[in-house]
């Protein structure tokens, strides 16, 4: 990994009081922890004839308004060699019109420039455009902390999406916490306490909370309502303290004096953290939707607290999936209501705190360095055209050969039990809550399958026999269908399963009758296999087919007496051949109107089987929509990128959704490059291949490693702003499957002949 010598950022810093100060302050000394980094500065704009007593991190300041101080700033950074510089922008805090006086000092340095943008105006004054668009051109790369920020520089701004990186706003590492202890050493024991903490501004929307007070105490009585922050310096600046009076005022006119308190202060973090901790509810009732980021929101959110805000932009990504509640603008009445139930309703309140500190842990600072690290590498030496880097500082051909990693099973062995295996977890831990399916214990078996071949190491046979076994038992015999789900305490949840389950298990079952080690459990599964075909003819799903034809592939050949399953597979190859020909466009090459979910798998089917029957038209249509599917699923800077399981991809929607990612999407990918490869020899599918797997190391939106090469655990997948850090039987599985169809793809062909063409392509 390549250490960054001298860092420098640019922006507000502590003590002047301001959430980009705080951020400024907070980003340099987590990136300063950072054993990848090396002297990390601050260069401190200083507002409005102000003196601040900076600490020693700050190298020098700038006056806002004095244009020679940013041109001096600049002289000085060239000379401290400084590797990159790091720009906090907000409007307002440089000088010149639209703060233009910052360019000033761009113009003139010598290293890359990597700019955090705080804010992204939708409607910018033509000044403001004008400002933004020039400091975009001078930066390598632009932050934003929302998806909403990378969507409006594309559309408003025309910033390419390579230049682009979301990396979410960072929070303290704090253990998960009741509030009692806090309450008690802040002087709020035995209340219940709702808390809006910042500095105090009309568009915070602090009123419409105050409305909402007297909806709240007639459900908890002992509701108080804690406003914590001074009032913005230049709101006092101009007007004094006419806002918190009027605010005060409101709150003597409602008549819930004893129910809100003001605290005029501007806390530091370990304070703050107290008062953040000892809440049972945080609020943010901002007024407008065009806030990108929210320091309070990432914090309170960060310290599991169950969040109740309008949804502003950050808002409504940070909340989304059930991590929060929203509420409209302006709306007391649905704040009170919502509030009033969490803090009456504390099963549901703990459970909201719980989703939101799970699904903060990827915000710490520790890991927002470690992204803004990765980012300042590549302005230093950005990746070439197949090369995304990795967090390792490599690119997608060292990765290559550097070798593959051995499969680890200590992980799929720790979420398993005699049933079978777990369908989730919480982070690692195998979550009871939700029993197993049949879909994951047909993949293990699966992967039983793929690892009696050369080169690999076999599973032990008790594992094999407890997958075998659940798929037994999963049989329905009377509705010819396999259940899917069930309950921790072995009770079905269903009397059939989805057409998909039905299809994966078929696979599972296939594999096995030609595969399997064990003479007797290969008799087991094509039995099986044959009792449960039939069914498939009716079915609807091209993934059941498609799931299906890869079974059939093993099936026919250890069962090649079988004319109903020969004829079947002919049938539903042509099904798919089918809606092929009814869908496709000049510019969709794909059997569906969207892409969902397992893609590849569709292209895997038909190449498979038109290999086996001696298809050449059903080979080339598998080539030929895989050879459409994998550009769509590489971004611009090389990396594989998967279409997202959030609303998917329809045809004529101009790009595929981005997120959430699934691991289940390159495990298909990597085995349709593998059939591909036995169809036809282009070096483009083992590339392919390698750029899939690589998703899981690193090489990816948010360059963070999705597996534990040492356990063989894997994340369940990439959120817009984090990987999902829960580890589930369905991500593991995938992970290995796609590690091992690699592994057998890297076996087909010779190292030199496999490594030198990926050479001449990458040049």
């Amino acid at each position: 990994m390549t250490n960054l010598k001298n860092i420098a950022f640019i922006g507000n810093s502590l003590p002047r009081r301001c959430g980009i100060a705080t951020f400024t302050s907070d980003l340099q000394e987590a990136v300063s922890r950072s054993p990848a980094s090396g002297r990390t500065s601050i260069v401190a704009m200083t507002d409005h004839g102000q003196t601040y007593d900076y600490p020693a991190n700050v190298l020098l300041q700038i006056n806002d308004d004095c244009l020679e101080d940013y041109i001096g700033a600049a002289e000085a950074l060239n000379r401290g060699n400084f590797d990159v510089v790091c720009l906090q922008h907000e409007f307002g805090i440089f000088g010149g019109e639209a703060g233009s006086h910052i360019l000033s000092l761009l113009a003139r340095l010598d290293m890359p420039v990597v700019t955090t943008l705080h804010t992204v105006l939708a409607e910018p004054a033509a000044a403001q455009r004008e400002v933004l668009v020039q400091i975009i051109e001078k930066s390598a790369k632009v932050i934003v902390m929302a998806e909403k920020g990378r969507a409006l520089l594309q559309d408003v701004y025309r910033v390419p999406a390579k230049r682009i990186e979301v990396i979410a706003h960072g929070i303290p590492d704090i253990e998960f916490t009741e509030p009692a202890i806090s309450k008690a050493k802040l002087g709020f024991k035995d209340r219940s306490v709702i808390l809006t903490f910042g500095l105090l501004s009309p568009n915070k929307g602090i009123e419409i909370m105050i409305d909402a007070m007297p909806q709240i105490l007639k459900s908890q009585l002992d509701a108080v309502y804690v406003v914590l922050g001074a009032t913005h310096p230049n709101l006092v600046r101009h007007e004094g303290e006419t806002y918190r009076e009027s605010l005060i005022a409101r709150v003597r006119d409602i008549g819930v004096e004893d129910h809100v308190v003001f605290l005029d202060q501007f806390v530091d973090q370990p304070t703050l953290l107290d008062f953040i901790s000892m809440c049972d509810v945080y609020v943010t009732p901002y007024l407008n939707e065009a806030q990108m980021t929210s320091g309070t929101l990432a914090y309170s959110f960060g310290l599991g607290k169950a969040v109740v805000s309008t949804p502003y932009w950050h808002a409504s990504e940070l909340l989304a999936r059930g991590r929060g509640v929203l509420v409209p603008f302006g709306n007391a009445e649905a704040i009170g209501s919502e509030i009033a139930g969490l803090l009456t309703d504390h099963a549901r309140r703990d459970a909201l705190r719980r989703r939101a500190y799970d699904g903060s842990r990827s915000m710490t600072w520790q890991r927002t360095a470690e992204r803004y690290l990765s980012v300042f590498r590549e302005a230093i030496q950005p990746a070439p055209g197949l090369g995304a880097l990795h967090p390792t500082g490599r690119t997608l051909p060292a990765l290559m050969s550097a070798g593959l990693p051995e499969p680890q099973f200590a992980y799929l062995m720790s979420m398993c039990d005699d049933t079978g295996l777990f369908q989730h977890a919480v982070r690692s831990v195998p979550d009871r809550s939700h029993g197993y399916c049949v879909d994951d214990n047909a993949r293990a078996l699966l992967l039983a399958m793929s690892l009696n071949t050369a080169g690999e190491e076999t599973f032990p046979d008790v594992l094999t026999t407890r997958f075998a076994s659940f798929v037994q038992h999963a049989w329905n015999p009377d509705e010819k269908l396999f259940r899917n789900f069930m309950s921790f305490d072995r009770r079905w949840l269903e009397d059939r399963g989805s057409e998909d389950s039905h299809g994966r298990t078929l696979w599972a079952l296939g594999q096995c009758a030609r595969d399997d080690t064990d003479p007797s459990r290969r008799t087991w599964a094509a039995n099986l296999f044959a009792q449960a075909l039939p069914s498939m003819d009716k079915f609807t799903s091209p993934r059941a087919w498609a799931f299906t034809l890869l079974g059939l592939e093993g099936y026919c050949t250890a069962s090649g007496h079988d004319i109903f399953a020969r004829r079947l597979r002919t049938r539903l190859a042509d099904r798919l051949l089918d809606l092929l020909a009814r869908t496709e466009t000049k510019d969709w090459t794909w059997f569906e109107e969207g892409l969902s979910y397992d893609n590849a798998r569709l292209s895997q089917a038909l190449i498979v089987s038109g290999i086996a029957t001696g298809t050449p038209s059903h080979v080339a249509a598998g080539l030929k929509t895989l050879r459409w599917l994998m550009p769509l699923q590489i971004a611009p800077e090389g990396h594989f990128r998967p279409v997202g399981t959030d609303g998917f991809f329809r045809n004529g929607r101009a790009t595929p959704q981005h997120f959430d990612q699934q691991p289940v999407e390159v495990a298909a990918t990597i085995a349709a490059c593998l059939a591909a490869r036995h169809a036809d020899h282009s070096p483009e599918w083992i590339l392919n291949a390698h750029c899939a797997f690589a998703w899981f190391l690193g090489c990816n939106d948010l360059s963070s490693p999705l597996v534990d090469l040492d356990t063989g655990s894997c994340r369940d997948g990439l959120h817009p702003d984090r990987a999902n850090e829960n580890r589930g039987g369905e991500s593991v599985l995938a992970y290995l499957l796609g590690l091992v169809d690699l592994r057998e793809l890297v076996r087909l062909n010779d190292q030199q002949a496999t490594f030198a063409p990926l050479r001449a392509l990458s040049a």
